[in-house]
């Protein structure tokens, strides 16, 4: 039998109730004081009957991004299986992700689980399709921008630093040098689709299977960790393999683009990374797409549509 292994989870709300914890885990848990630099928090109504039996509220909190505050709470010290019960309590509002403490310490967190609503500053690295290339008003990460800068002038940003013609290995080498200065607090990462692609030199170059996802992803998680950002990975969109031809020494494949979204999708699923897949807004609409791989300028209103950012 393996044995459980202990977690940190930073509560500012109902957890740090020591009935609620006795209702989760049984027993009252060790906790120590904590602090969680660059949020606030809002009020998030409940309407889960058991969650309201167990903390005896109808309205949490749900933390929010707000450069220069601080939330106060606690470090609850857990076991797998607090952890799991914990997950379950915690309604679809909350999604569990990874934060540093003011004190330095990395720690689980429930935050929003719609990572765009609660961003205010948001760097954006990828390739050709997330610097908008093929549509004059900047794609559908131009549309993100104007949206969410037009929520809130005076805090929100939004800084695109897409490289057409990048690779993930490009954008995990790159983009550590380029937060520091933008003080983000969500790394959003649109890359990949290039990575699909064969090379005709060299069949089997330079995506090579899970692995390859693992490692550049795993670096620019832990760099966005090191800004104390939430990272949020953006799949590859459809491609029209009929129209794509040979592309610049690649070629691209439906094939191919499906087995790095499932290798990306599969990793963030394992690792509690937010994934936007951005497959089924373009999928069979071959009118969306210039050439076969980068959408026309209603293709990526269609990209952007499928955030839902006016609903935020």
């Amino acid at each position: 039998m393996s044995e459980s292994r202990p977690h940190t989870l930073f509560s500012f709300g109902t957890l740090r109730d020591e009935q609620v914890q006795t209702a989760l885990f049984g027993r009252a848990v060790p906790t120590s004081a904590a602090s969680l630099a660059g949020y606030t928090t809002r009020p998030l109504p409940i309407t889960d009957p058991a969650v309201i039996a167990a903390s005896g509220l109808d309205v949490h909190l749900i933390l929010e991004r707000a450069l220069g505050s601080a939330v106060e709470g606690a470090v609850l010290h857990l076991t797998d299986q607090d952890l799991a019960a914990a997950d379950a309590y915690e309604v679809d509002d909350y999604a569990r992700r990874r934060v540093v403490l003011t004190s330095g310490e990395s720690a689980w967190a429930y935050l929003d689980a719609d990572p765009l609503r609660s961003a205010q500053r948001i760097v954006i690295v990828g390739d050709s399709i997330a610097y908008g290339r093929c549509d004059p008003r900047g794609g559908w990460t131009g549309h993100l921008a104007a949206a969410h800068i037009a929520g809130n002038e005076a805090a929100h940003r939004v800084f695109n630093l897409a490289i057409p013609g990048s690779f993930l290995t490009d954008v995990s080498e790159q983009t550590p040098a380029l937060l520091a200065p933008r003080l983000p607090d969500t790394l959003l990462v649109a890359a990949g689709i290039n990575d699909s692609a064969v090379p005709l030199a060299s069949p089997h170059a330079p995506y090579d299977g899970p692995a390859y996802v693992a490692d550049r992803l795993g670096s620019l998680a832990a760099a966005a960790l090191g800004h104390n950002a939430r990272l949020v990975v953006v799949g590859p969109t459809w491609i029209d393999e009929a129209r794509t031809g040979d592309y610049e020494g690649l070629r691209f494949t439906e094939a191919r683009v499906l087995e790095l979204r499932e290798a990306m999708r599969s990793w963030c699923e394992a690792h509690h990374v937010d994934f936007l897949d951005m497959w089924e807004p373009l999928r069979g609409r071959t009118e969306l797409l210039v050439d076969g791989v980068h959408p026309t300028a209603e293709g990526h209103e269609a990209l952007y549509r499928h955030l839902d950012i006016p609903g935020r």
